[in-house]
């Protein structure tokens, strides 16, 4: 399959979301990548499920939602109820990761599992058979505009071993400092699944940007 893009809405214009959300409907962006985060996990907070229901109503694509938070366990279902299509936790975050992908499976959603810069891909050796996806944060999670830290291309490659050893389906997304500089070394890395913030939203042109990226 070719690579996909999934904007990050945390970078899009929050006084006229409508007008960005129509813009992706009409881009060649494949999902929509929504960050949740809580204040604890990570040291910000975004938006939370009124957000998340009103990008559902007007979206065309599939919502591709990131829990940056503490025990996401309690808000599976919620989640999934209010649109998450794909639902990633953080393997930092939880206690029992195989029952709480198993849980977002039971739902319908895709099951998604990421990790810190920190953490090791070796880390993931005992779930890879189960995540539909795996996204590589490849900068300190908890703010847009960061700068991509290289030991990710590494992490990338390592993980991508892993993944044809195991003979596992599991997509690889990237997430933090994507541009148009580095996109296509990760595509030849391994990744499957390109999230981009303000590579996007602040070019000046969005659909150009998703078509740029699109196209590397």
């Amino acid at each position: 399959m070719s690579h996909l893009v999934s904007p990050s809405l945390l970078s899009a214009n929050f006084g006229n979301l409508e007008k960005d959300i129509n813009l992706l409907n009409n881009s060649h962006a494949d999902w929509f990548h929504i960050d949740v985060m809580d204040g604890v996990f990570v040291p910000n907070i975004s938006f939370g499920f009124p957000i998340l229901k009103f990008i559902k109503k007007l979206s065309k694509k599939p919502l591709d939602v990131h829990l940056m938070i503490v025990q996401p366990e309690r808000y599976i279902k919620r989640f999934v109820d209010e649109g998450a299509e794909i639902l990633t936790v953080h393997y930092e975050a939880c206690n029992h990761l195989d029952r709480t992908l198993n849980e977002i499976k039971s739902y319908g959603a895709k099951a998604g599992v990421s990790i810190n810069p920190h953490s090791s891909v070796n880390l993931l050796d005992d779930i890879v058979d189960i995540a539909d996806l795996i996204l590589i944060m490849s900068v300190n999670p908890g703010f847009g505009g960061q700068k991509f830290i290289p030991n990710s291309l590494k992490k990338i490659e390592q993980l991508k071993n892993l993944i044809i050893k195991r003979n596992s389906k599991a997509l690889i997304e990237v997430d933090g400092g994507v541009d148009f500089s580095n996109a296509r070394q990760l595509i030849d890395a391994g990744v499957d699944i390109l999230v981009a913030g303000n590579t996007i939203f602040g070019s000046g042109n969005i659909v150009d940007s998703i078509e740029k990226l699109k196209s590397v």
